[in-house]
């Protein structure tokens, strides 16, 4: 591993040493310790970032790539991306081939690197003449002085892991990890971090992220590479309806299949739990760990290696309407926060304890609201609701001048931003109409029953 520096000369020397961060929040119900590998620390914010740079060394070493030369490689985006930063430092030209299924966002970032970009169909298989496999070939055949890494059978892939992720890992754990957890595509980063720590102490386990739609777990449980397993999926960087050379079979315990939906949802819920801002293969990687908890012990330390960055998906997983047109937003995945989005911005109605019961009727009639808070000052000390002081002044009129703190209620319950509907409908009973959700350290919103039907309905 290369010392940390302080001046760096270029940006392919930031490339590496990555964070290990603990995990909070979202493994409360795990019974060990989990710890996140953030990648998005690299200069191209991925993964790919150091196995781009190995390649090209290795090619350039080996007389593969000359100078002038053009780069030209199949790719979801990241390795794009890496590779792009070197052939800017190093005076390359890079076209790379995409499918239609990777996010615009990438697109418009490698352009903005300078490469080339050439869209072709997921719904071929690889052997197809359009295929990102197929043009990347002939593009490298009619283009003099060019370079096909190839990152799916390229050695380099997985060197770069074994030299660089691999330590990194188990010096930041201090050897005490016994899981490592990661999406497989190329193959490379399993391979090459799996080979590194089995080295190290057979007894790690290295369990492989894959997606519905992609070969990888039968193949690894059977030997068979079934073409029924093959079917068009939307998760990013993980799965193949090839079987690339960097994937190491030999070296993986298990392989865990994640949906699209799951790995979706498990994306923004790091984002909102955790503040990892991730690709959407990162929701697939933790999703499937989450899958797999009933495995772990107490004394077990967990790492699971996040990709990318989220900035390339905001137009998909982290978009609400991308997300509810292929139905993996549904009423049950909202939490406390979108329910109150409609109307977070306008101000909590509520009411003090010394005001008079006739002029909190007022307010809720005004206003047109069943539920209302009693605040004293920042601090909710009560609730109201209008079919109960109704029921109370038919039979006591002269409880209208009385102060709202002789008949509110206890307070409403709290929940927080991130809490699910379902825990929010097992909160409003037919005692209870209303939850209050906390938004802020100083800023509240009301819930109602009547909001929770409309979202429902």
């Amino acid at each position: 591993m290369r010392p940390v520096k302080k001046i760096y000369d270029n940006i392919l020397e930031t490339i590496g040493h990555t964070p290990l961060i603990r995990m909070n929040k979202i493994v409360e119900d795990f019974p060990c310790e989990v710890l996140a590998k953030v990648e998005y620390f690299n200069p191209g914010n991925s993964v790919k970032d150091r196995m781009a740079l190995q390649m090209i060394e290795n090619a350039e070493k080996e007389g593969k790539l000359k100078p002038g030369g053009t780069i030209i490689e199949c790719t979801s985006g990241n390795t794009g991306m890496g590779l792009a930063l070197a052939a800017i430092v190093k005076g390359y030209k890079l076209i790379c081939t995409l499918s239609d299924k990777q996010s615009k966002e990438k697109m418009d970032v490698l352009r903005a690197m300078g490469a080339e970009i050439h869209v072709c169909p997921t719904s071929v298989p690889p052997e197809h003449p359009e295929s990102y496999y197929s043009v990347a070939e002939r593009l490298h055949k009619e283009i003099p002085n060019s370079y096909y890494p190839y990152q799916y059978d390229n050695p380099g892939n997985a060197e770069a892991h074994y030299n660089s992720t691999g330590p990194e890992i188990w010096e930041q754990t201090e050897g005490r990890i016994t899981h490592f957890v990661v999406g497989v595509g190329t193959g490379g980063t399993i391979s090459g971090v799996g080979k590194y720590l089995k080295e190290k102490n057979p007894n790690i386990k290295i369990w492989g992220i894959d997606s519905y739609g992609s070969v990888f777990k039968k193949y690894h449980e059977t030997g068979e590479f079934d073409e029924k397993e093959i079917y068009s999926y939307i998760t990013e960087g993980i799965g193949e309806d090839i079987l690339p050379k960097n994937v190491d079979f030999s070296i993986i315990d298990r392989f865990e299949k994640v949906t699209d939906k799951d790995g979706a949802l498990a994306t923004r819920e790091l984002a909102k739990k955790e503040g990892f801002f991730l690709g959407y293969s990162c929701g697939s990687a933790f999703q499937g760990l989450r899958q797999l908890k009933s495995e772990l012990k107490p004394d077990d330390v967990v790492v699971v290696l996040f990709h990318d960055h989220g900035s390339r998906y905001v137009g998909k997983v982290y978009n609400d309407d991308w997300m509810r047109d292929r139905g993996f937003l549904t009423t049950e995945d909202s939490t406390a926060s979108d329910l109150v989005k409609a109307h977070e911005h306008l101000p909590l109605v509520s009411v003090a304890p010394g005001d008079t019961i006739s002029a909190a009727i007022q307010k809720m009639q005004h206003h047109k609201i069943s539920q209302m808070p009693v605040m004293d000052g920042e601090k909710m000390v009560g609730a109201l609701d209008d079919t109960k002081l109704f029921s109370a002044l038919i039979s006591q009129p002269d409880l209208a001048e009385q102060f709202v703190e002789t008949l509110m209620d206890a307070p409403f319950p709290t929940v927080e931003a991130n809490e699910s509907v379902k825990t929010i409908a097992q909160k409003i009973t037919k005692d209870n109409a209303a939850v209050m959700v906390k938004l802020s350290h100083d800023k509240m919103h009301i819930i109602t029953k009547q909001d929770l039907i409309a979202a429902l309905s």
